[in-house]
């Protein structure tokens, strides 16, 4: 998504002194509620103090992430700063002031270690190209020339924020040529290709590289995924938003087993396709999935475990140990405490999920995670919604006889009414919280050379799903992404780890990494010829950090006047419902008698006043997201396909859910 940030921001000083609705945040939830209230008619003004959008949802280029390191550092131990006078004088008789936090503190533990070689990037070159024969050379060349030219094509909004060129140029860019390259290669030189290969895969990628091509990675903050039948996809095709962003269908379920990591098989084509099932295990398989589908219509076959855990259940159904292992850890997801019937419910919406756009349940937005927050965003400026980032409350004013916020003071003495005040949780002071949050969410995001579980091809977007290692310790959650999601250099994958945390992050996720990657001594260090290591991916840089999880907080564990609404963080599940429920439970209680999200009018259907046909203005012209996508890009509108490109997202039919339910059918025996 192009961010033309300053087309759509209004100056400080300009703002209007009245608004329905003020935004603190820009998170996914507080996003989606901006959207909701602006298309509705509600004049929305959303701020941020951060000079980024999406707050914890952010997606960063990896020299932004480093520049947003440096700035967590420099505020650990820093305290609420003493509020400056200059707003007393905007308070009347009658009212009373609620202070807001101005520092940052959902963010703990942040550590991070750096294993790629300090060598300068340019001697790595040379060392190549002295190896490479003449054509190789002009080939590197040219490849950099084009890599240059599209960063040259990336643009920077006047807040600094991560940047991204068009999708459509970069998938046709960077999905296309490679391959037209191989092919006349291989025409041309078949000897030179098979000599040149080990050496392509022993070429080092130095921290001079990552930070030169700094600009191709978007590393999200939050790791998480779109279930195709989830509350965020229904919600983006429902409101047209998802005209502003491409997808991408996640293209297996890996899990780790035994210290094997093996493929799962979840549609019925994987299950018997795949070689580590046996046909009786296949058999019992598609059976047992085949009743999750519509296990509410056999409650005698669950209801002696309706108070007993999902695993006790498994176990009863005499599967064996594979099976109880993939449906448990990779398909249901679920943990030891969950009951039965959760475990069910679990399972069978990740079957119903299937076959919406591609053999798994889960898409992801290309450029990141940090994207669809912004989708949102924009749409709420269409509909006249006005942001300002670098820009944030100081105070609430509050009616003593009604005990309502009435208006807030901003950052710049500006008094500004309103009649109702939404606030993402990491605004709120301690002292304003009922009750303390203990629960935070471990994140590892580790940058490597290869994938864990290399295939034929280069481009696979995998979950993994890695059970406890330890009884006491979590089960994580693992999303390892290609080039292909455009998050990462080419030659690189960026690897997410999450789990509920027990201790640190980095004690929580240290074990997980050991095991699946292999973790140098020191910056550049090659694993030994022969060990068990070389197997592994190598890890380049890897980031740990605490993120709090807020989510099992509601408005009673507030003190906050009534019109004071406040969302709370990212979960720790793999979807999003949780937000969208609660933006939509938010919404409601703002407005009533509304419509949640009704339907944007396509541009084209929109007639304007006056003469001649309008556009959305400067940074809103919808030709700019259409250039560039080829015919490829646009066909992944359609149901049941997974195009190569990214993929837009269409309304789906009751032909797809029957397909769904058809493709988990246990065959006949002969």
């Amino acid at each position: 998504m192009s961010h033309d940030g300053c087309r759509f921001k209004m100056a400080a000083d300009n703002l209007p002194s009245e608004f329905d609705v003020v935004i603190l945040g820009t998170g996914l939830t507080e996003s989606v509620i901006a959207a909701a209230c602006s298309r509705v008619g509600q004049r929305v003004l959303h701020l941020d103090r951060r000079n980024y959008y999406a707050g914890n949802w952010a997606s960063f280029t990896f020299n932004g992430l480093l520049s947003w390191i440096d700035e967590y550092k420099t505020q650990q131990g820093v305290l609420n700063p003493e509020l400056e006078q200059g707003w007393r004088d905007k308070i009347e008789e009658g009212e009373d002031v609620l202070c807001l936090s101005s520092v940052e503190s959902s963010i703990s533990n942040l550590e991070v270690f750096s294993y790629a070689s300090e060598e300068p990037e340019e001697e790595e070159v040379v060392k190549v190209a002295a190896v490479n024969s003449f054509p190789k050379d002009s080939d590197v060349q040219a490849k950099e020339t084009r890599g240059s030219a599209t960063e040259d094509q990336d643009t920077v909004c006047c807040d600094d924020e991560p940047q991204h060129q068009e999708p459509g140029n970069k998938l046709t860019s960077d999905t296309q040529e490679p391959h037209q390259s191989e092919e006349c290669e291989k025409e041309q030189e078949p000897i030179s290709n098979q000599a040149e290969s080990p050496i392509e895969m022993k070429r080092k990628i130095t921290y001079d590289k990552l930070v030169k091509e700094g600009r191709r990675f978007n590393i999200d903050l939050v790791s998480k995924l779109l279930y195709s039948r989830g509350l965020l996809v229904d919600l983006l095709i429902k409101s047209n938003v998802s005209r502003y962003a491409e997808f991408k269908n996640v293209s297996r379920i890996v899990t780790c087993r035994t210290n094997k990591v093996e493929q799962v098989p979840c549609s019925r084509a994987d299950v018997f396709g795949s070689k580590q099932l046996t046909m009786v295990e296949k058999r019992m398989l598609m059976k047992f999935l085949t009743f999750c589908l519509d296990f509410e219509q056999h409650p005698e076959e669950f209801e002696d475990f309706s108070e007993k855990s999902f695993w006790e259940y498994l176990r009863s159904k005499n599967l064996t140990e594979n099976l109880q292992h993939f449906v448990f850890h990779s398909i249901a997801m679920v943990n030891q405490e969950t009951l039965t019937e959760e475990g069910l419910k679990a399972t069978q919406h990740f079957l119903r999920c299937l076959g919406r756009y591609g053999n798994t349940p889960f898409l992801f937005p290309l450029y990141g995670l940090g994207e669809i927050p912004q989708c949102f965003c924009r749409m709420c400026a269409v509909f006249g919604g006005i942001y300002c980032l670098r820009h944030s409350v100081q105070c609430l004013v509050v009616d003593k006889e009604s005990g309502k916020c009435k208006a807030v003071i901003d950052t710049h003495g500006h008094r500004i009414s309103c009649s109702h005040f939404v606030v993402e949780d990491g605004y709120i002071r301690e002292e304003q919280r009922m009750r303390a949050v203990n629960r935070h969410i471990s994140r590892a995001v580790v940058i490597t050379n290869r994938s864990v579980l290399p295939s034929e091809s280069d481009q696979q977007i995998s979950l993994v799903t890695v059970p406890p290692l330890e009884p006491s310790s979590p089960a994580v959650r693992m999303v390892e992404l290609s080039s292909s999601s455009m998050t990462c250099m080419p030659g690189t994958y960026l690897v997410h780890l999450t789990c509920s945390s027990s201790g640190s992050a980095r004690e929580d996720l240290v074990p997980v990494i050991s095991r699946l990657f292999h973790v140098p001594s020191c910056p550049g260090e090659e694993p030994a010829q022969g060990s068990e290591e070389i197997e592994k991916p190598t890890a380049l840089w890897v980031m740990y950090f605490n993120m709090r999880d807020t989510s099992s907080l509601d408005s009673s564990c507030y003190s906050l006047p009534s019109n004071v609404h406040v969302c709370t963080g990212p979960d720790a599940s793999l979807g999003h419902d949780y937000s969208i429920k609660l933006a939509e439970s938010v919404f409601h209680q703002l407005l009533p008698d509304e419509e949640f999200c009704p339907p944007a009018p396509n541009p084209e259907d929109i007639i304007y006043d006056g003469d001649g046909a309008q556009g959305e203005g400067p940074g809103f012209d919808e030709t700019s997201f259409a250039e560039g996508v080829g015919t490829e890009g646009k066909s992944g509108l359609q149901q049941n396909d997974q195009p190569a490109e990214g993929m837009e997202l269409a309304e789906s039919s009751d032909s797809v859910a029957q397909g769904t339910t058809s493709e988990l059918e246990v065959p006949t025996t002969e």
